[in-house]
């Protein structure tokens, strides 16, 4: 998993010129790099926690994948190719100035706690020289001194490191990354090893037929895992983050490139992180916990230390730290428009800020399924107010771009549309105990249409 990824600082409001444009190699590194990250440490062994079988699990992560790169392919890549515009320009000429900075605030804080659970992640790494206890499943409050140290130490790191601007940032993850996917191959070599996994029948029976969720968990099937991994990243794909990476794109076939990302970090790494918390589930302290009704904690650092030792370590806090620099300096962004003069790094350290109060509270890491689940049902809708104001405007009569032609500074529209998908269906997940990743295409649709009706009724009494 990753954010959206800023490519350049250049023609935020204009559209990309052809001597700008990159080639399909750019991207396939990028999506590669930037989704073998701290994110898949945590993802993987929660799979297990939830009881899933072999083939759901395997056949669950290929089709959501694929529907993702899809997704990524013939909707953001499409758009972002032929207005080559960012995702806040976009908006800003849909839906007025005043209701993107609203966005931006949503957007800021969740970027904040999925910072913050990167945090969490290199703390189970740095903790383990101190002989700390590390954060169960269940944990919702730090479970001691020396956590909330160790969070705020790394936080504090990370948050002056992104505040000097994200071109060191973005240099060194690029560099990280391939040592990140060497450590995730390594620990699942080592892991299978001891698991004894001599066959793919033995692979297959690490999850076999599916178990028991673990307490606190929901149990997963087929539909769980391909719904979950599909909108894992829904806010960058159907929500049309990435427009601002595939501005840049020669051609929207770049968006197939996103593959390597999906197939190397969703699917490897995911599968190679799941082994590793395999090897843990099986001595004496993990079945201990469970003996008791307990879910035993998933410690990406010490479960990484087991398999790799030092380098395992290593491996964990780069991941943590490229996913956590980048997403704290990007929520630096989404804030500093909310005070157009204060500089970028006083509103970074304000995200820092938030995100290292977010990482002392485990429960944002260890109900990470949960969060991701959320930050893309939350952030999707918005991806569809552009695709049905691109495509379908016109069929409906209904004026595109309507905030820029009309100076308006809020498109009620938009926020009508936005609120009530969101609104709705969440509520409905929550008093009927639906998977809120199933209701994420049916509010993104919503809002899509809710957007098209409320513009033709409030367009035909300003006309």
């Amino acid at each position: 998993m990753s954010e959206e990824v800023v490519v350049a600082e250049e023609y935020e409001r204009e559209p990309v010129p052809k001597k700008a444009l990159k080639g399909w190699k750019s991207f396939l590194g990028m999506y590669a790099g930037e989704h073998a990250a701290g994110t898949e440490f945590v993802i993987g062994p929660l799979f297990l926690t939830t009881g899933v079988s072999a083939f759901d699990l395997l056949a669950g992560l290929f089709v959501g994948n694929l529907m993702a790169v899809l997704s990524w392919r013939f909707l953001t890549a499409e758009i972002g190719v032929k207005n080559r515009l960012t995702l806040y320009f976009q908006l800003e000429k849909i839906c007025g100035k005043n209701l993107v900075k609203f966005y931006n605030i949503a957007n800021g804080i969740l970027f904040c706690f999925l910072a913050g659970s990167m945090l969490t992640v290199s703390a189970t790494a740095v903790g383990i020289p101190f002989d700390m206890d590390m954060p169960k499943l269940t944990d919702v409050m730090p479970n001691g001194i020396t956590w909330i140290i160790i969070v705020v130490v790394l936080g504090a790191i990370t948050t002056l490191i992104a505040a000097k601007g994200y071109a060191m940032v973005s240099k060194a993850a690029n560099w990280m990354s391939p040592i990140i996917i060497v450590g995730f191959v390594a620990a699942a070599i080592v892991a299978m090893g001891q698991l004894e996994i001599h066959s793919f029948s033995d692979f297959w029976n690490i999850w076999g037929e599916g178990k028991e969720p673990f307490p606190g968990q929901i149990k997963y099937t087929f539909w769980h895992v391909a719904i979950w991994s599909w909108f894992a990243n829904a806010a960058m794909h159907v929500g049309m983050s990435d427009l601002s990476v595939f501005r840049y794109a020669k051609s929207a076939k770049s968006g197939w490139t996103t593959a390597a990302g999906m197939y190397v970090g969703h699917y490897i790494a995911w599968i190679a992180a799941a082994l590793l918390y395999a090897v843990y589930l099986k001595t004496p302290e993990a079945i201990n916990f469970l003996a008791n009704g307990e879910a035993p904690s998933v410690a990406p650092g010490p479960l990484a230390y087991n398999a790799i030792g030092a380098f395992g370590v290593l491996v964990v806090l780069l991941a943590g730290w490229t996913t956590a620099n980048p997403t704290i300096y990007r929520a630096g962004l989404a804030f500093q428009t909310l005070f157009p003069k204060m500089k970028s790094s006083g509103a970074t350290i304000i995200a820092g800020v938030i995100a290292t109060a977010a990482g002392i509270f485990p429960a944002f890491a260890m109900q990470l399924l949960d969060f991701v689940a959320v930050y893309g049902f939350i952030l999707a809708p918005v991806g569809a107010i552009i695709v049905f104001d691109q495509y379908f405007s016109s069929k409906f009569d209904v004026s595109s771009n309507y905030a820029e032609k009309n100076k308006l500074n809020l498109n009620w529209a938009v926020l009508l549309a936005w609120a009530l998908s969101v609104c709705g269906f969440y509520f409905y997940a929550k008093t009927n105990g639906v998977f809120l990743s199933f209701l994420t295409l049916p509010a993104w649709i919503s809002c899509g249409v809710l957007f098209l009706v409320f513009s033709k009724i409030m367009q035909k009494k300003t006309s």
